[in-house]
């Protein structure tokens, strides 16, 4: 085995060790480089699926976790005795002159979701083929693997409840892989420089002091967080219960941003819950995590089943909504300045911290196609660009369900704001904290500064249109409008 070529582990979005199929293959047939490759198209604008937005596409607080990420991969390398040669550009070109450079006759990779990532892999096999290097795939991004459901991926039922019912009866999830015990490292390569943030992004990263917790890359973190939300803090006991939170750091798992970059496999969570049901507790609360991964792996095998349809304005369904192209609306609903302090403080929160809650995701994601009728891509191209935990599957598919263009049997799906509002930010704590110029209201007043008396604005410091914007649309009527432009379209 001495004598044998190296293997070439190329890593995407799964940036650990544990439960990596290709690294531990690649790790038992001999010498092996493991490498990254940094594309700075995955930067700019530009896109084959056609961008809305003249943006960047990833933003500071994503790229940081990435590098972070990247950080602390080559270290656990390291220590395994490997490394992680980083290189940039597009990885066919760069596998291609490193499988040259190495004599290297075989790639070990996971496949990824995505029309983008598909035509990256592809690229990649080409280019493998033409030189006669073998190339070995795996699946990493859901619990089951393809050929472990119930139905074929091109079959993957139009509905969750549909979806979730046929893989519950079947699943019997595998158990996720230990890390490699060492790792042989080829000589002679050269590791190469992690970027740094600005390289990348064009500006750095800042924290936020109103942050209550900075998620930072890497799998060793990942694994920190997931032993101590669920068994030091005993968190998951009561998860159904507080999943719907604003405010705070520990009312969720806050995982997705290590899932999204494959700092820890989905398995391995799952894996997780089960000891915890079997050691602790199993109900409701553990149920609902298990639930959630299966929403994960839903949109998922969407994107794998429809492709580009993804993205089109009309959505999975079609639905030829004529969406308003309106910049100026939209910029407000960007910047946090509609006059909503709901959706004022979420939208603030997105940009200074990368990370925004469930709730404030589905109640933004109303605002901008019920209430200003906006094409939605542009907000989730906005999501895209800012969210340290974005998924190409998870996201676009909430969005064409928060649309009213996906998966969703439930129609016009409207978030009323002064109910949401009521029930999960009633004392205004989420809205005062991201929008301090309505910190001095009563309590009552904070989701409704238009209904504060002359005298309590006056001892807030608060002038509506100045100091804090007016309202952008009337909620009740703006609705109505959408939803009948959304049903003259259903009918069309």
């Amino acid at each position: 085995m001495s004598g044998a070529a190296p293997s070439i582990v190329w890593f995407r979005r799964d940036l650990r060790v544990v439960d990596h199929e290709p690294l531990t293959r690649a790790a038992a047939r001999g010498a092996v480089v493991c490498a990254y490759f940094v594309d700075a198209s995955r930067w700019t604008p530009a896109s084959a699926r056609g961008r809305q937005l003249s943006t960047p596409r990833v933003g500071a607080h994503r790229t940081r976790f990435l590098l972070e990420s990247l950080r602390a991969l080559r270290e656990r390398l390291r220590e395994l005795g490997g490394d992680l040669v980083v290189r940039t550009g597009p990885p066919a070109a760069g596998l291609a002159d490193l499988c040259r450079e190495l004599g290297a006759r075989a790639i070990y990779f996971h496949q990824d979701v995505g029309v983008e990532e598909a035509d990256e892999e592809r690229a990649v096999r080409e280019a493998a083929a033409a030189s006669a290097v073998d190339v070995h795939g795996s699946w990493d991004r859901t619990l089951l693997a393809p050929a472990d459901l119930p139905f074929a991926v091109s079959e993957t039922p139009e509905s969750f409840s549909a979806f979730r019912k046929q893989v519950e009866r079947s699943a019997a999830y595998a158990a996720p892989l230990a890390a490699p015990a060492g790792i042989s490292r080829a000589p002679g390569v050269a590791a190469g420089a992690i970027p740094d943030v600005a390289a990348l992004a064009g500006v750095e990263a800042h924290d936020d002091v109103r942050a209550p917790e900075r998620s930072r890359g890497g799998e060793r973190e990942a694994w920190q967080r997931l032993e101590r939300w669920v068994w030091d803090e005993d968190r998951l006991r009561r998860y159904k219960q507080t999943r719907n939170g604003m405010l705070g750091a520990d009312y969720s798992s806050r995982l997705s941003p290590y899932l999204a970059h494959g700092c820890i496999s989905p398995r391995s969570i799952q894996a997780e819950v089960a000891r915890y049901e079997r050691e602790r507790v199993a109900n409701e609360s553990t149920y609902w995590m298990t639930f959630e991964l299966l929403w994960r792996d839903y949109f998922q095998w969407i994107t794998q089943k429809h492709g580009a349809a993804l993205f089109r304005p009309s959505g999975l369904q079609g639905v030829p909504v004529p969406w308003r192209r309106d910049e100026a609306a939209f910029a407000r609903w960007r910047d946090g300045q509609t006059g909503f302090p709901m959706i004022d403080g979420c939208m603030r929160e997105l940009a200074a911290t990368g990370h925004l809650s469930n709730r404030g995701r589905q109640v933004v994601t109303s605002f901008l196609t019920k209430n200003l009728g906006v094409d939605w891509r542009w907000g989730a191209e906005w999501f895209e660009a800012t969210l340290v935990d974005y998924d190409v599957g998870s996201n676009y598919g909430n969005w064409n369900y928060g649309a009213g263009v996906g998966n969703d049997s439930r129609g016009f799906r409207y978030f009323n704001l002064r109910t949401q509002a009521e029930k999960y930010d009633r004392d205004g704590r989420h809205a005062r904290r991201w929008c301090p110029e309505l910190a001095g209201l009563p309590p009552e007043r904070v989701h409704a500064p238009w209904q504060a008396t002359d005298a309590e604005r006056a001892a807030a410091g608060l002038v509506i249109g100045q100091s804090y914007p007016a309202r952008m649309v009337d909620l009740d009527r703006s609705a109505d409008e959408n939803r009948s432009r959304w049903e003259r379209a259903v009918t069309a």
